[in-house]
């Protein structure tokens, strides 16, 4: 894997993701709290707060050395925008970060502690990948929740971004 590659993959899950917040906010801050039994963090703010702590988690583990022992509470984003916002500083900061490295450095093992702390490594372009793959399936159980409330993101297929 190279930068460049790693780099096309997070813009396209950054462009993913934008989608399905415009989609959230035709859907309205009633769909984004409410309870929803389809999705394994039951509701689209659990969703959403669960994919966004995956972004942050990895990337302090990666970037910072530092093993966070918990996930992002939905509960302190309280609407739509709060959690659009959080997630604009992470994109921030993911992106300066990507920005840092060198080919080589993503082939690089990390070593670092799982939220219940138990030790793992893996090579950092595994991790990167696995960041934009874990944001492809939440997207998509989030996609067919707000398809289901008549307010769709659309077609978020890799080679729909590629052909903008």
């Amino acid at each position: 894997m190279d930068k460049n590659t790693l780099t096309a993959l997070y813009d396209y899950t950054c462009w993913a993701n934008s989608r399905l917040l415009d989609a959230l906010r035709q859907a309205g801050e009633a769909a984004f709290t409410a309870p929803n039994p389809a999705l394994y963090h039951g509701s689209l703010r659990g969703v959403l707060t669960h994919m966004l702590s995956a972004e942050w988690i990895w990337r302090m583990r990666l970037q910072e050395g530092i093993s966070p022992t918990t996930l992002l509470d939905a509960q302190d984003f309280s609407n739509i925008e709060a959690l659009a916002d959080r997630w604009a500083q992470e994109q921030a900061a993911m992106r300066a970060y990507l920005e840092s490295l060198s080919d080589a450095d993503l082939q690089r093992v990390a070593r670092y502690r799982s939220t219940k702390g138990v030790a793992y490594e893996n090579v950092v372009w595994h991790v990167l990948t696995h960041v934009v793959n874990h944001s492809t399936q939440h997207r998509s159980e989030a996609a067919m929740v707000l398809t289901q409330l008549g307010s769709s993101p659309g077609d978020l297929d890799l080679i729909v971004y590629f052909r903008m």
